[in-house]
Formats: structure tokens, sequence, C-alpha cells
């Protein structure tokens, strides 16, 4: 539920001892546990009362500073080597200690869901990962999730530096714990520090500062009518009334409502209900459905002892029951469901899993991979045939505003605010919540943000490392126009930026899950990518085959790649039989383009189409779930989506809203 915006900052300083009228206040970043950036200009600095002298120790050597009439201070620190654990003194008014001080590398990790996405959502893939993920020199920092439209925000309200551990890390970005793992597993002399900063379902402009997005006119009215604090209020208590009333519409009218019919109980008759194999493809049903299955349950240590129910991904609210008993609840979209079944819920025998999922303006379904129930002694598969039947068909709800998703708002709040302290660089996980709106120009706005946070960050060379979308819904049958197809083009051109690197993820994506669970390869390719750019590592071959240039050779196209010295090949996946090439599509004049088929010689892949005996142009996994075996090297790193055209493409279609 949304809930009033407050814009008054809360600071509490991070402090072991204080006198009870203390004065010198740090950033939050600036606190035990932190990782500063070798060999950089560190600069320590907060507040303090005006003029204040304070004397601060660190690694035997002392500096002092003063505040000037404002009360802001800082200190710049000479280029430091890997190391650590350090402590850093602070006497003024106050004393201040900070604890455990590593010096390593430093990465700014941002995006939308798939970076926010937690070790948590991906620990039953990687359960070894998990529970071998100590290391005291891996530590993350997660920025407050907020927004802030009037003024750049100087800190943060909370937030703490995290070692990696079980426990711990299942609040780390999936995507950035296995980039910091795969960095340190080269360099164990090389600490890694990450911060976190993301945020789901949000566009890039919402990264971007006002100065930044100057050059893009259709943004400049909104953002100075959003720093009137009542302009924003009011479009919060508006979004607040509409959602609260729709809610209380469904409650009043869904026919299985506990006031109803009651459909929680396993005692409800379902005889006339109907059938569907879950997972399924996303369905149109707006309001409330409930859905039952009954499994069976053969073991008594099963019933004796806590269980787990996995329901995959759900769109978009769910209520779970197990034998009328509520085990679990979310309002999330596309977050994975895990909930805990309570010992003696379930009987031996017949039991029933109950779940009334709530959508109120997208289509609803039951995605992801993963549905059981995971018992002592068994485990027992959920997926398959339930029943279900309509509570209440509702109208849609109306749009919220969704003030995450306006211009400036997260910059503001999320990256501003951590200007001041060195970074190694950025990783990058964005683009989704850009496919439905020009993708066209994704590229344009992205370099505008890369120097951007360049500026910022006062490193015009910093690094910028970001993931290309990967694969995602139904494969087609036939050659079709794509938005995700030409943001990964657009992602695909801003390698042409110095210093950025891409992780290409055509072939680790979900067909029915917007947030697929596989992060560690992905952690792993932008880590290979950070070597190149960040480290300057020529050696390690960073990234699939690159299209390089095309030839027009008979009834053929010969397509030339650069593969960093390495081999190309064709691997299968999914259980597409081997031979199947379905991912190069081929055209002649008329611009319609066919399956074609392929084969390597090389470095060099040959196109043809027995039926265009005069071919022009060739796309590569050119769609939004590319099927058929995929183009790789010898180091299993997939080829980048491309194009040899560059034919105006008709409507640029609005597929679905990621938000």
């Amino acid at each position: 539920m949304k809930t009033l915006k407050t814009y008054c900052l809360s600071f509490v300083s991070l402090v072991l001892v204080t006198t009870t009228f203390s004065q010198v206040r740090l950033p939050k970043l600036v606190s035990s546990g932190m990782i500063l950036q070798r060999d950089a200009n560190i600069k320590i600095w907060g507040w303090a009362a005006a003029n204040e002298n304070i004397s601060i120790n660190f690694i035997n050597t002392d500096y002092n500073v003063t505040a000037n009439s404002d009360g802001k201070w800082e200190l710049q620190l000479p280029l430091l080597n890997a190391g650590g654990p350090y402590v850093m003194k602070i006497n003024a008014s106050n004393y201040i200690e900070i604890n455990d001080i590593l010096i390593g590398d430093v990465w700014l990790c941002s995006g939308q869901s798939n970076m926010a996405m937690a070790m948590s959502g991906v620990a039953s893939t990687y359960p070894t990962d998990v529970a071998v993920s100590t290391n005291d020199r891996i530590r993350n920092f997660n920025v407050p999730r907020e927004y802030e439209f009037n003024t750049p925000r100087t800190d943060l309200t909370s937030g703490e530096w995290m070692k990696a551990n079980p426990t711990n890390v299942l609040k780390f970005s999936a995507a950035a714990y296995f980039f910091a793992a795969a960095l340190y597993a080269r360099n164990p002399t090389v600490p890694i520090g990450l911060i976190h900063s993301s945020y789901g379902g949000t566009p890039i402009h919402a990264w971007m500062s006002e100065k930044a997005l100057k050059a893009f006119p259709e943004t400049i009215a909104e953002i100075q009518l959003l720093k009137n604090p009542a302009y924003v209020n009011n479009i919060i208590q508006n979004d607040i009334t509409l959602e609260n009333n729709w809610d209380a519409n469904l409650k009043n009218n869904d026919a299985g409502g506990v006031t109803k019919g009651n459909w929680t109980l396993n005692s409800t008759d379902t005889s006339t209900w109907a059938t569907i194999s879950v997972p399924f493809a996303v369905k149109r049903n707006i309001g409330s459905v409930w859905y039952k299955k009954d499994i069976l349950v053969t073991n008594a240590t099963t019933v004796s002892n806590p269980s787990t129910l996995q329901l995959g991904t759900l769109i978009d609210a769910d209520s779970t029951y197990v034998n009328g008993r509520l085990v679990g609840f979310n309002r999330g979209q596309w977050t994975s469901r895990k909930y805990s079944v309570p010992a003696n819920t379930l009987v031996v025998g017949k039991n029933t899993i109950t779940v009334r999922l709530v959508s109120n303006s997208l289509n609803g379904g039951f995605t992801g991979n993963v549905y059981q129930l995971v018992g002592k002694d068994e485990t027992i598969d959920v997926k398959g045939t339930w029943k279900y039947k309509v509570g209440y068909a509702a109208a849609a709800l109306p749009a919220p505003v969704n003030l995450r998703l306006k211009p400036t708002a997260l910059y503001n709040s999320m990256i501003e605010p951590l200007k001041n302290y060195a970074i190694k660089g950025a990783i990058w996980y964005q683009g989704e919540g850009n496919s439905g709106n020009k993708p066209s120009q994704y590229t344009i706005y992205l370099r505008s943000m890369i120097e951007d946070w360049r500026s910022l960050f006062n490193n015009p060379t910093m690094p910028f490392i970001y993931v290309q979308l990967p694969n995602y819904q139904a494969a087609v049958a036939s050659p079709a126009e794509s938005n995700w197809a030409l943001l990964r083009e657009s992602q695909l051109k801003t390698l042409a930026v110095p210093f950025t690197g891409m992780a290409t993820t055509i072939d680790v994506g979900d067909p029915n899950n917007i947030h697929p669970v596989y992060k560690k390869p992905v952690g792993t390719r932008l880590a290979l990518a950070a070597h190149r750019v960040a480290y300057g590592n020529d050696k390690i071959v960073s990234a699939g085959p690159m299209y390089k240039s095309m030839k027009i050779v008979g009834s053929t196209i010969e397509l030339t790649f650069d593969t960093l010295g390495s081999l190309l090949k064709f691997k299968s996946s999914g259980g597409t039989p081997v031979g199947t090439h379905t991912n190069f599509a081929i055209a002649g004049s008329n611009k319609t383009f066919a399956w074609a088929q392929a084969k390597i010689e090389g470095n060099k892949v040959i196109v043809w189409n027995d039926a265009i005996p005069n071919p022009v142009a060739v796309r590569y996994a050119w769609g939004q779930n590319p099927a058929g075996e995929k183009l790789y090297n010898t180091e299993d790193l997939p080829a980048s989506p491309f194009r040899t055209d560059s034919w105006i493409v008709g409507k640029q279609y609005f597929l679905i809203n990621y938000n």
C-alpha cells in the first residue's frame, strides 16, 4: 500500500562513544565496516558546529580539519593500498570511532528489479553459494529505496555495511554478489565493497540528474512541477484513495471472501470449477481469482515438522492457504513465493492448497519454475492441474502515478548522496522499464547517464559495466519485430562509449519470469567485462563474439566476428536439437525476414536460405526470446544479438507495463 511521503530526514550519528551535546556527524556510508577505494582520492566528510576544529587519526597519521561557517568539513586522504582492517578516530566536541575499515575496490551497483533481486530470491537455485558465502572481505551497503524531487540530498536516511555470510548475503543483490565473488576469486588480496542502489520497475530517467535531463525537453516541465511538495502530496493522496476504493470494492464483491462463500476452506465445492495447468502463461483476469490443488502427503514426519511451500512467481498479489490456514501473502509483482508451513498444518493423506490471486491492473498468472512442497522427508510437486474460479471480475484500477518512476526521483535520493565516496566503477542492470517507450532511443539516455555519473564522481574514465537484457517471454514461430531486441541493440551501441563493458545474457533468461533466477552467470560475465575495462586485463576473454562486418557472397551472407582470439561454436540449450540454427534470419530487398541456415568457417558464419537467392540483410537472435542454437565462443560466452540492416522499424510495439 502506498503511504504518504515524508520529506524530513532523521539523521542518527554512527558513533561508538558520544557526548550529550555532540556536534560532529558523519554520512551513513562513512561507518564501521566500510571499504574505502584503494589508489584513489579518498574523501572523509561530515558536518559539525560552525568553525569547529576536528582531529582525525587514521593508519598512524594525525589530520586536522576545521568546519566552515556552514558546519561542513572534509578531509582528503592520501592514496592507500589494499589492506586492513583499520580504525579511524575522530575527536571534536564529541568522539567517534569507526572500526573494521578495509581498503579495496568499491563498486556502485544500480538499476531496477533484476539488480534489486536479492540472494534470498535465488537461494534455492544456488544453495551451495549461500552456504559458503562467509567472507569478511566482501561487504555490501544497501541504499534505502526512497525518492526526492525538491533538492538533491546530502545523506542517506539509513544503511550499514554488512559482511558476506550465509545470513547477511541473503540481503545482497544477487547479481552484485556474484560479481563481487568473481572479482575476489581472481584477486583475493583486494577486498570488494558493494554500494547497492536499485529500485524495481524504474526507467532510466529516474536515475538521472536535472542537469543531465536538460537534453530531454519532454522532462523539463514535469521536473519543475514535482519540486512543489503540495503537488506531490496531492498525487500521493489521490493514489491512496483510488487504491483503497478499489480494494474495498473487491472485498465487498468477492464471492470467495470469508464473509461470503469462504473459499479458503477445504470443504469448498469445486466440482464446477475450471481447470488450468500451472505454471501457465499470463491470463487476463483483473480482480480476484481463486485457485486450488489437492496434494497427497504420505509421510508422518512431513506433518509433524515445518515444511516449505514454493509457488514460483505470482502476478500480482496473493494470499495462500494450506488446509484453510493462511501461510503467506505477498503484494509484490513477480516476487518469488516461498512460504513456511507450520508443523501439523498438513495431514497424512489429502491436503488442499488454496491461492487467492488479485490483480488490479495487470494480467494475472502463475509464472516461474519452482512449484513444490518441501517436507522433512518428502518433496511434493505442485505443478500440473489446478482448479480455479473467478471471485470477482473488477474494472482495472486507474494507473497510479508511481512517483519513483519520475525524472530525477531516484538520482536525488539514491545517487547524489554517494558523490563524495570514491568508487572503482559502476555496474548497471536496467532497461526493462524503458522497453515499452522508444527503445531505440535508450542508448541516448544511457550515454547521458554515464556522463552524468562520471561527472558526479569526478572521474571521466570511471568504468561502467552493464547487463544486456536477457531472453524473456515465449519464442515466436517466425521472425518478428521486438522492443526488447531494439533495446538490446541500444545497449550494444553504447559500447562505443569509452571505458564501458557489457554482459550479454541472451541465454540465461526465463520465458515465464521477467526476473530470472540465473544471476550467477550475470555476475560472472559482469566481472569478466570489468577485468578488461577496469583492470586492463586483455589476456582474459571477457565477452562473446561481436559482429564486425558482412559480405554478400552469391546467395549467402558472410558474417565476420571479433572473437577476441577465441573460436566460434554453436551451442544448444533448453532441449533445442543440435543443428537448429533458427536464431539467424535473412531477408532480400523486400525486407521480409525468414529463418536461415548457418555454418561456421573460422571466425565467420555463413548464412543462407535457399528461397532467398539475393539476400541483403541478416539478423541474429532478434526477438523477445530467441529460440534454437546460439552462437558462442570457446569460453561459453554468447554472442550479442545484432542486425546488419538499419531499416526503420514501423511501430515500436508496447508489450507490457513492467512497472
